[in-house]
């Protein structure tokens, strides 16, 4: 299809012409538009941060003048087109979007400007400064012309702390052990809030639950120096501070209601007293001596702020408290300490829950068909904050096509059990040191059942017994020192066992059917804050398998790569995630992602178990291309090759992807991306050519772009992709990069569109 582009062209002339008009004409007889304002900063001698404290000084020239775009006053004209009867559709569309008031010269008071520019440079340690402004005015615009002459900052001499006999007064000596200010920093009022606050958090930690920052003052003296420019800084407690404020707290007693709710009553509950706290509930919605464990405060304890906090966090990572809240009641009682009263109010989620699902699936081999899946979950399962999730799945898919392939069918079955322990078991009993929140243990088991309709049938059984934890609010740890895979090929046709003949590499990968293994996952995630410009992912991988196998065997005295009859595997596998988030407006975000997985088969093992090795393309992948319908390598399966589902696979997957996010309306956020990648093969395999990897990779990148819709409701992202493919690993020499672009032709869109349905950001 082609597009006229004439027409187009000439409307954007037209507009730009349209907008182009001075706005001049527009403005009231009595008015003049205010263009902005320059500022002309003259520093005497050397200033250390010039660049910074022009910026602070240029945020205070308001107001801001009108926006332009390629010089032209586009939402000033829009609003002045609309204030008549007879506006038309694309001067109100454009008001809608970018409209804007005019601001007039009036509204300017070059004044007071001057005024909060000496007063900022005051607050920055340079007195005596000056500042003065001059307006221009010329056919009906106006601006202003501000000039500073920034004199010698004042530095500090010496801090000296006012002394007295009290225990708080020995408290704030000694945090300036590693003081903050120092001599020759300049007078900065921000340096000193800050300085106050740091002052008070370390006083909050030694017990002082009513201090506050604003019980400290600091004065300046310039007498009292040998330098003109120098001063004095001196710190002391205002005198009007209560005695709440100077005596340090201790916790009397020590609450917890672990199924808490504003309707309840607290007289029908029952309270037991265990290890100096008081339990309250009902009935034992949660054992005493389990939830103890999770609080680190104590009676007779100095209040602690880091240790009230650290409680909380365990509270809420147990995972089945909805809401978990400390309050502290000040008993208005004073001796040489204060005295509190804490109480853990913790209000449960819903204990059970089942949530069904229907999906319909697409995949690149041309299966379709529908799965349904239902879940299970308990929170509370034996009232210590276990949590069990079950999981059931039923699938069927059959292949999209006719001729030889029109009989082929999927059926999947599958049943998985989470048991999650909000503790650490093991062996032995283990004191868990981690403060932030504490270990969890994991233990999986499942099965699965697969039939691929004439050709052959699978029974898989797996189990894992791990441990998972946050050492703080970014790094995630996972270790998997158990991880048992059994599969058992128990049907083949004979067609497949020559599709096996053919390809050894997939024969060995479907014999390795008994997998003992260990795991590790490290993620160091700083991605989830918006209002942070540069976020960035840290993931790691480490998967082996096989080598505890293999010391067995030793140990039994066998040499046939099998334990207790089951052929094992034996491999090393990495990964390791990489993503940047470039947040450089409101909303607007450059997101990227490297991704470099390695599989190393070892000994006996000629390429990794099918289920361990890597794919490419897909909604999370490379989204112009199907869900593993890229390489590996150049590889390219026949049309008419009915096993393709399971042999674009490989050891080494490089990937990379780029994307700008955008919003469009309210909750509707838009996207462009680009994305590139394929796998490759570790050594060489006769039934796929061109698969290995070799130094030639980057020749055989697959490459694909598009544009993307998300529906962002909070914590619930719908994402909607339609990409395209522009290069192809698999063409010839000189032909990898797609040069035919036919968006009209229905033949093209279905062979080169491709549309993916995903729920979450990809990365």
């Amino acid at each position: 299809m082609k597009i006229k582009t004439d027409n187009i062209w000439a409307s954007i002339a037209l507009l730009l012409i349209l907008v182009g008009c001075s706005v001049k004409k527009y403005i009231p007889e009595d008015e003049f538009l205010y263009k902005g304002a320059d500022l002309k900063v003259n520093y005497t001698g050397k200033v250390d941060g010039k660049k910074n404290l022009n910026e602070e000084l240029e945020g205070l020239l308001r107001p801001e003048p009108n926006k332009k775009f390629l010089g032209m006053y586009v939402g000033l004209w829009a609003h002045y087109k609309t204030r008549g009867d007879s506006a038309g559709f694309i001067p109100r569309f454009m008001n809608k979007k970018w409209g804007e008031e005019p601001v007039y010269f009036k509204q300017v008071t070059p004044s007071r400007t001057e005024e909060l520019i000496l007063n900022r440079l005051e607050n920055r340690g340079f007195f005596y400064s000056r500042a003065t402004s001059e307006v221009f005015r010329k056919n009906k615009f106006a601006s202003v012309t501000y000039t500073t002459d920034v004199s010698e900052p004042y530095l500090m001499d010496t801090l000296i702390i006012e002394r007295d006999s009290s225990q708080i007064n020995q408290e704030i000596i000694l945090s300036q052990k590693k003081p903050k200010l120092k001599k020759g920093d300049r007078f900065d009022l921000d340096k000193f809030k800050e300085e106050r606050e740091r002052i008070d958090s370390l006083v909050k930690l030694k017990g002082y639950y009513n201090f506050n920052a604003d019980y400290l003052i600091f004065e300046a003296d310039t007498n009292d120096t040998d330098s003109l420019r120098n001063f004095r800084l001196y710190l002391r407690m205002k005198n009007a501070v209560p005695q709440s404020g100077r005596v340090p707290y201790v916790i009397d007693t020590i609450r917890v209601y672990p199924n808490y709710s504003i309707e309840d009553e607290e007289t029908s509950a029952d309270t037991v007293l265990y290890n100096d706290k008081y339990f309250i509930q009902e009935k034992t919605e949660f054992k005493e001596e389990l939830l103890d464990q999770y609080i680190l405060i104590g009676t007779e304890e100095r209040y602690d702020p880091k240790k009230s906090r650290l409680s909380s966090n365990r509270l809420s990572n147990i995972g089945n408290y909805k809401f978990v809240n400390l309050r502290y009641d000040d008993l208005k009682i004073f001796d040489s300490t204060g005295h509190l009263n804490a109480e853990f109010h913790l209000s449960p989620m819903t204990k059970r829950s089942v949530r069904a699902e229907l999906l319909g699936v697409s995949k690149s081999n041309s299966f379709a068909g529908p799965t349904f899946g239902v879940a299970y979950r308990n929170r509370n399962l034996f009232h210590g904050g276990e949590m069990i999730n079950i999981v059931g799945r039923v699938g069927y898919e059959f292949q999209v096509a006719s001729g030889d392939q029109s009989n082929l069918h999927s059926l999947e079955l599958g049943l998985q059990g989470d048991l999650i322990f909000p503790r650490t078991i093991f062996f032995v009993p283990i004191r868990e040191r981690f403060s932030y929140s504490v270990p969890k243990t994991k233990v999986s088991i499942g099965t699965e059942y697969l039939s691929r309709g004439g050709l052959y049938r699978l029974n898989s059984f797996f189990t894992n017994f791990g441990y998972l934890w946050n050492a703080n609010q970014y790094a995630y740890h996972e270790f998997t020192p158990v991880n048992i895979n059994i599969v058992n090929l128990t049907y083949t046709t004979p067609e497949f066992e020559e599709i096996l003949d053919a390809n050894p590499f997939l024969r060995k990968s479907f014999e390795q059917n008994f997998i003992l293994g260990i795991n590790y996952v490290f993620n160091y995630n700083k991605l989830n804050d918006r209002f942070r410009t540069h976020g960035y992912f840290l993931g790691f991988g480490a998967d082996f398998a096989g080598n505890l196998a293999n010391s067995l065997e030793n140990l039994l005295g066998e040499s046939d790569g099998k334990i207790l009859g089951l052929e094992y595997a034996q491999y090393g596998k990495f990964d390791l995630d990489l993503r940047y988030h470039f947040n450089f407006a409101k909303e607007q975000t450059i997101a990227t992602r490297l991704f470099a997985g390695l599989g190393l088969p070892f000994n006996r093992s000629l390429s990794l178990p099918y289920s361990k090795q890597f794919f490419s393309g897909g909604p999370h992948s490379i989204r112009a291309f199907r869900i593993r319908s890229i390489g590996p390598g150049s590889y390219r399966p026949p049309v008419d090759n009915t096993n393709s589902y399971f042999d674009q696979t490989g050891d080494i997957r490089l990937e990379g992807n780029i994307e700008y996010r955008f919003p469009i309306i309210s909750f509707l956020k838009g996207a462009l991306f680009m994305d590139a990648g394929n796998v490759w093969l570790k050594n060489d395999n006769e039934a796929l050519p061109g698969g290995k990897f070799s130094s030639t990779w980057w020749e055989e990148i697959a490459v694909g772009a598009g544009i993307g819709a998300r529906v962002d409701i909070q914590f619930f992202v719908i994402r909607l992709d339609l990409a395209t493919p522009l290069r192809f690993p698999y063409e010839l020499e000189g032909e990898h990069w797609s040069n035919d672009f036919d968006i009209g032709s229905k033949t093209w869109r279905r062979e080169n569109l491709i549309f993916n349905f995903a729920i979450g950001y990809p990365f």
